[in-house]
């Protein structure tokens, strides 16, 4: 039984979408298995976009005193 996406840490998801690009790619697949593959792996990609987005939206959220270094962050609400 396949975890649900949403549960997926972001290097689980980028396995699991790397092996199913990696089965599609063999061609040795059946065509509605290929289908079915093919759908998690969009929204897989789709989820670890969104979860590299939140991640930079947060390192660009850090905050630099006068002196350059870090100060403090500002909270990033993903949305």
């Amino acid at each position: 039984m396949e975890q649900d996406i949403e549960e997926l840490s972001f290097e689980a998801g980028l396995r699991e979408l790397e092996a199913i690009v990696a089965r599609l790619e063999s061609g040795d697949t059946p065509l509605e298995e290929a289908i079915r593959l093919y759908e998690r792996g969009s929204v897989l990609r789709a989820r670890c976009a969104e979860r590299l987005d939140a991640a930079q939206a947060r390192i660009e959220a850090i905050r630099l005193g006068p002196d350059g270094k870090p100060a403090g962050v500002q909270p990033f609400a993903a949305g």
